[in-house]
C-alpha cells in the first residue's frame, strides 16, 4: 500500500476490525439460537469483509477518467436496478419490503450500489454543467427531478432511510459544486417538508415519530426498540461493561447486530468507546473533503466533487445511525458504515474507500509531478 493514504488506511481498519468484533459479540446469543452456530454472523460478515477487500483492490486499479466516462450510463444502471426489484419474482421481500435482487451467491440489496452511481453521475453533472449549475436555476432543478424519481422508486420498496441518505448527500455535493445559497436552502427546506409529509401521511412512519418523542409512553411496544437502546447507553457508563459483557443483547435490544450494533458497543465499552467510534468518523469524513479539497486545488473537479459524495454518503450515514441508537432521531433502519452486520452495506462502503484512496493517490502524483504548486500545502 506504499504511496497511498496510511492514515485513512489505518482508521478504516480500525472501524473495519471493531466492527467484526462488536458483530461476533452482538449476534453471538440469536446466532446461537437460530443456527446452532454461535458464530454464525460473525463468519458471513468476515466473508463480506474478505469480498469487500478484494473488490476494494481491484477498484484501486481504476483511474479515475475511467468513472468519469461511464458516469451517465451508472446513472442508468441505477434506475434498472431500482426498477428490477420491484418485479414479483426477481426482487423479494424481507421485513415487509422489497429491497433485494436474487444474485447468486449473495442477494443484493438494490439501494446499495446506486449510491455509487448516484455519487458517479452527480460528480459528473457537475463538471460538465458547472456553470449552467451556478448561474442558472435549470442546472440546479434537473439532477433535482432526477433524484426524485429515484427516491420515488426507493420509497416503493419501501426505503426511506436510503432515499433520505441519497437526498441529503446529493443537495450537499449540489452545494459544494456551487449552486447559490438562497436557491440551495429555499429547496432543502422543500425536501425537508416533502419527507416530513410523507412521515405523517404514512401510519407506521407517524407511530415512529410519536415513539421517538416519548418512547417512555409505549415502551413494550412502539418504543421498545429505543428504549432498549437507551438502556444499553446507560448501562455503558463510563467504561463499560466489557467486550461480551452486553445484557441487551441477550433477546433485550431486536436488531442487536445490525441497526443497533452501536448500542451494544456503547453498553460494553462505555462513553469512552463510544467518543472514539465517534471521532474515527469524524476523521474519516474530514479526510474525504480534504483529499476532495486537493484534488478541486490541482483542477480535478470531477474527483474532487466525488470524495466530497463519498464523505457525506458515510457522514450522514453514520450519524442517522448513531442519532437513532442514541435517540436523537426517529428509528430508521440504516446500518453503521463498517461496523454493523450486512454484507452488502460493507462491500459498497469498502468500493466507495478504495474510490477515495484512489483519489488520493492521483492526488499524490499530481503533486509530485508539480502540476500544483499549492497541492502540497493542503496535502499534509
Amino acid at each position: 500500500m506504499q504511496g497511498y493514504d496510511l492514515c485513512l488506511i489505518g482508521v478504516v481498519a480500525t472501524l473495519l476490525g471493531l466492527g467484526l468484533v462488536m458483530v461476533a459479540s452482538a449476534s453471538i446469543t440469536i446466532a446461537d439460537k437460530q443456527y446452532g452456530e454461535p458464530l454464525f454472523y460473525f463468519w458471513r460478515q468476515l466473508t463480506s469483509a474478505g469480498i469487500g477487500l478484494v473488490m476494494a483492490l481491484l477498484v484501486l486499479q481504476l483511474p479515475m477518467a475511467f468513472w468519469q466516462r461511464i458516469s451517465s450510463l451508472l446513472l442508468f444502471a441505477g434506475i434498472v436496478l431500482l426498477t428490477v426489484v420491484l418485479i414479483p419474482g426477481i426482487g423479494y421481500e424481507v421485513n415487509g419490503s422489497m429491497r433485494w435482487i436474487k444474485i447468486w451467491p449473495f442477494p443484493v440489496q438494490a439501494s446499495e450500489p446506486v449510491k455509487i452511481f448516484v455519487v458517479a453521475y452527480l460528480a459528473g453533472y457537475l463538471v460538465r454543467r458547472r456553470d449552467e449549475v451556478r448561474s442558472s436555476f435549470a442546472g440546479f432543478i434537473k439532477p433535482i427531478i432526477i433524484l426524485t424519481a429515484l427516491s420515488g422508486l426507493l420509497l416503493l420498496e419501501p426505503d426511506y432511510g436510503a432515499s433520505v441518505v441519497l437526498f441529503s448527500a446529493a443537495l450537499g455535493m449540489l452545494f459544494l459544486g456551487g449552486v447559490p445559497v438562497s436557491r440551495f436552502f429555499s429547496w432543502m427546506l422543500v425536501a425537508l417538508a416533502a419527507l416530513a409529509s410523507l412521515a405523517v401521511l404514512s401510519p407506521y412512519r407517524m407511530q415512529r415519530l410519536i415513539s421517538f418523542i416519548d418512547p417512555w409512553q409505549d415502551p413494550f411496544n412502539s418504543g421498545f426498540q429505543l428504549t432498549q437502546a437507551l438502556i444499553a447507553f446507560g448501562r455503558g457508563d463510563w467504561l463499560g461493561l466489557g467486550l461480551g459483557g452486553s445484557i441487551q443483547k441477550l433477546f433485550y435490544l431486536p436488531e442487536a447486530h445490525t441497526d443497533f450494533v452501536f448500542a451494544v458497543l456503547a453498553e460494553e465499552l462505555g462513553l469512552f468507546g463510544t467518543l472514539l467510534v465517534i471521532l474515527l468518523y469524524i476523521f474519516l469524513v474530514w479526510r474525504a473533503f480534504v483529499i476532495g479539497q486537493v484534488a478541486e486545488t490541482a483542477g480535478k473537479l470531477f474527483a474532487a466533487y466525488f470524495a466530497y459524495g463519498i464523505g457525506l454518503i458515510i457522514g450522514i450515514q453514520a450519524f442517522i445511525n448513531m442519532g437513532v441508537n442514541m435517540g436523537l432521531l426517529p428509528t430508521k433502519g440504516l446500518t453503521l458504515p463498517l461496523m454493523s452486520y450486512g454484507g452488502n452495506s460493507l462491500i459498497i462502503t469498502s468500493i466507495l474507500l478504495a474510490i477515495l484512496l484512489r483519489i488520493e493517490y492521483e492526488n499524490r502524483q499530481v503533486n509530485r509531478n508539480g502540476s500544483s504548486g499549492r497541492v502540497g500545502a493542503y496535502a499534509t
